[in-house]
């Protein structure tokens, strides 16, 4: 690789403490072309090999949680439970699509004078590009399916977070897959990431990151008649109805927007609390924020660290900036990028806070009256990504969560990611599915063969 370097900065006392190397658009094509090399044996290993070699891939992640663990923490201020249960998802990941190789299978389909049958066929090169929010669990839902379909991966990590995900490509090797078959290039988007979008060898690309971001690799494909799969903004709405457990939704309501400093696209940074309950729910929302703990991310009782730089920061302070703050908890002074928990009052659904995505530890609230207008309100967004609905009554969520516009939605929980079951959005959070069964197919074309008879 050539010789530029990108320093690594820690979020938690804001000092840089490694330097990796940055990838030239020479580096990448090598990349690519070796991977290209690295196809035409890959997708023709036994099925039962390849699953023993992502079943292998997964015990080296399991073997090495805690030392994953202990680099998201310095590189992402992630807190160290969050880390852990991270790394422990691309192995769980693994080993979900380690499965997958033999029971990859196609269809026979009646007809006449003849035997047709299907086949999925592997696309070929697939260009992972990774976000800075969560580097480790993104990445393993990019190329776990990929791999497990007979594709090589080419994997471009967030400048700000990249070393992880080199660690994970170390583990790959480590683990028997062979040169090529998941490479790890680290660089700037601007090189790196464009060069997975137009480069002729690379015949899909997975983008996690902001929706301008995601609008502009959409049309570079388009070129090329290259698939994408889009997983983009979001903003969320955390729905509370006047006969939910008021206790249980506003205790899970911080974390439910907070968790990684509010840095994550499936926050539930809207909440929407009918009207004759909202006093009180705001009664007690308030301990819960105030009792949020924001700390040394490495500390063990850690609930939220730091944002991930500096800019952050300041734009996630613009947004508070003249806005109602209803009461906010705490964040150390001094070093790192830290902000605290803040919950803001909306006056209406233009407030910007209301609109934009934040991706920072802010809540805005606002009252509904009914059900209708409840629905109304939460689909009045670009976005569609997630979301949660708190009540008791079991039509009602049927009804809301059928009318609500968002490709993940949960009912009396802040859940959004079971690696067993599918995720993306609607709308311009993206399109396209990541984990769950509907995954893998999207590596994989569908070939159709008629075998005469007569």
């Amino acid at each position: 690789m050539g010789s530029n370097v990108s320093e690594v900065v820690s979020p938690v006392d804001g000092r840089p403490f490694t330097e990796v190397p940055a990838a030239t658009e020479a580096d990448t094509d090598a990349a690519i072309e070796a991977a290209a090399r690295a196809f035409e044996s890959w997708r023709a290993v036994a099925p039962g090999d390849r699953a023993r070699l992502l079943r292998r891939f997964a015990a080296a992640v399991d073997a090495h949680v805690d030392e994953l663990a202990a680099l998201e923490v310095r590189n992402a201020g992630h807190t160290v439970g969050n880390a852990r249960w991270e790394a422990g998802n691309v192995r769980d990941v693994l080993d979900y699509y380690a499965g997958a190789p033999e029971r990859l299978s196609g269809r026979q389909i009646p007809v006449a004078g003849g035997l047709d049958v299907t086949f999925h066929e592997p696309l070929g090169v697939v260009g992972v590009i990774v976000p800075w929010n969560f580097p480790m669990p993104i990445a393993g839902w990019g190329f776990a399916p990929a791999l497990a379909a007979g594709n090589t991966v080419v994997l471009k990590p967030a400048e700000l977070t990249p070393l992880t995900a080199i660690r994970l490509g170390e583990l790959a090797l480590e683990a028997g897959l062979p040169p090529g078959v998941f490479t790890v290039v680290p660089g700037k988007g601007s090189v790196v990431g464009q060069r997975f979008v137009t480069h002729p060898a690379v015949r899909k690309v997975c983008f996690t990151g902001s929706t301008a971001v995601g609008k502009s690799i959409m049309a570079g494909c388009a070129d090329q008649v290259k698939r994408v799969t889009l997983e983009l903004g979001g903003k969320s709405a955390n729905i509370v109805f006047a006969d939910a457990d008021l206790e249980r939704a506003a205790a899970g309501a911080p974390a439910s927007v907070f968790d990684n400093a509010g840095q994550d696209c499936c926050a539930r940074s809207r909440l929407l609390v009918q009207r004759s309950v909202y006093d009180r729910f705001l009664e007690l929302l308030e301990p819960a924020v105030r009792g949020f703990r924001v700390t040394d991310p490495a500390d063990e009782a850690a609930e939220m660290g730091p944002l991930i730089s500096a800019g952050q920061r300041s734009s996630v302070a613009s947004y508070v900036d003249g806005a109602d703050v209803a009461f906010r908890g705490s964040a150390p002074d001094g070093d790192g990028f830290w902000y605290p928990p803040t919950v803001l009052l909306a006056r209406g659904p233009d407030d910007r806070h209301w609109r934009e995505e934040v991706f920072g530890p802010v809540l805005s609230v606002l009252p509904f009256d009914d059900e209708a207008q409840a629905v109304a309100l939460a689909n009045d967004t670009e976005y569609g990504l997630s979301g949660s609905i708190w009540t008791r009554d079991v039509g009602r969520a049927l009804r809301v969560a059928r009318g609500v516009d968002s490709g993940n939605l949960s009912v009396n929980s802040h859940s959004s990611v079971r690696y067993w079951t599918p995720f993306g959005g609607m709308k311009q959070s993206g399109f396209g599915r990541e984990l769950g069964p509907d995954a893998l197919h999207s590596f994989t074309d569908v070939k159709n063969v008629f075998i005469a008879t007569e």
